[in-house]
């Protein structure tokens, strides 16, 4: 019988249509190939792209050359500007703020046919580690309250260039999924004092039905109140709530989960168009005229990353609605996922 399930980590409801129940099979898509051509983030066009503003490679190599390990970039195309003095105003009942942020591009690896998932542990390590350092330059800019890194695997999940990268916008508020969740995490905490992921967490791992994997203090689960099929998390058990306070040492257990994690969804789901998003603790600059704000973000905040699998179309019910229609039970597709035969 289908089920409508509140997730209340996101405040939002889900429904599980287990009478469309659909097996990883039934999933199997056309995929759109991106257009060949010149690739800007390929060995030899370093020259094609802006100027690097974050590098991992030797230490003699010269500037926008090739040698590099992972290289970051200014987008070509960005959505915000880091040039300019931020300005707040009304418009009306409406506000308005220029278009003050930052839009680089985390070019993962010179490999252009392997995806984030095949690349080696110590690689994807080096790919974390850029995360990490572009989150605390970019928090140094007190225009700067939160940076959101996201990875689109495919053209269907909006990658227009098939070399494997990822990217990080810097945005002068905080987005609007994202306040969501501190908001619960910190009325959870002024209730109870304690983090409600670590007590979700908990309860996860007790009922057992919806961990893929429970290993190297990292848990990779499918939630309870999934929006959409085969949505997967990554999070840490123990509390945490800023990704940017990790270790490089803590990096490379965290590339070897994410990396197993990755080959899992690869496996059952014959390598599907994806959207990944770390979601960690905004900037922590003070807010003047509100000494409370974000206040007790240390301690009910948990950092994690979020994955979906572009695998079904999103249609007026669920933009008229807010309403997700998930057609394969997080249980499900939590089975499908233990069960995936991989190595590396």
């Amino acid at each position: 019988m289908p089920e409508l399930r509140y997730d209340v980590f996101r405040v939002r409801w889900t429904i599980i249509s287990t009478e469309r129940g659909r097996r990883p099979s039934d999933y199997v898509m056309t995929k759109e190939e991106i257009k060949g051509g010149v690739c800007p983030f390929c060995y030899g066009h370093e020259h094609t792209t802006p100027p690097e503003i974050f590098v991992i490679g030797p230490k003699d190599r010269a500037p926008n050359t090739e040698g590099w390990e992972v290289r970051v970039v200014p987008n070509k195309f960005p959505a915000l500007r880091v040039e300019g003095e931020l300005t707040r105003e009304a418009v009306g009942l409406f506000d308005k703020i220029n278009g003050i942020g930052a839009h680089e591009v985390i070019i993962e690896t010179p490999e252009h046919d392997k995806n984030l998932g095949d690349l080696s542990v110590e690689q994807i390590k080096k790919v974390l580690i850029a995360y990490r350092e572009r989150i605390k330059d970019l928090r140094k800019d007190i225009r700067i309250r939160y940076v959101l890194i996201f990875k689109n695997y495919g053209r269907e999940a909006g990658a227009s260039l098939s070399h494997p990268h990822s990217q990080l916008i810097a945005t002068p508020m905080i987005p609007t999924v994202v306040v969501t969740e501190l908001q619960a995490s910190r009325d959870h905490f002024r209730t109870k004092e304690r983090c409600l992921m670590c007590d979700i967490i908990n309860q996860e791992l007790q009922y057992g039905s919806r961990i893929v994997m429970d290993r190297d203090n990292y848990i990779v689960w499918e939630p309870f109140a999934s929006s959409f099929p085969f949505e997967t998390w990554l999070i840490p058990k123990k509390h945490l709530h800023d990704f940017a306070l990790l270790e490089d040492h803590e990096l490379e257990v965290l590339a070897s989960v994410l990396k197993e994690m990755l080959l899992r969804i690869k496996v059952v789901l014959n390598d599907p168009p994806f959207n990944m998003v770390l979601h960690t603790a905004p900037s922590p600059h003070e807010r003047p005229g509100r000494p409370d704000y974000w206040s007790t973000i240390e301690y009910d905040y948990h950092w994690h990353i979020e994955l979906i699998p572009r695998i079904t179309k999103i249609a007026g019910f669920e933009w008229g609605s807010g309403l997700y229609i998930n057609p394969t039970p997080p249980e499900e597709a939590a089975r499908y996922l233990r069960e995936a035969d991989i190595s590396f």
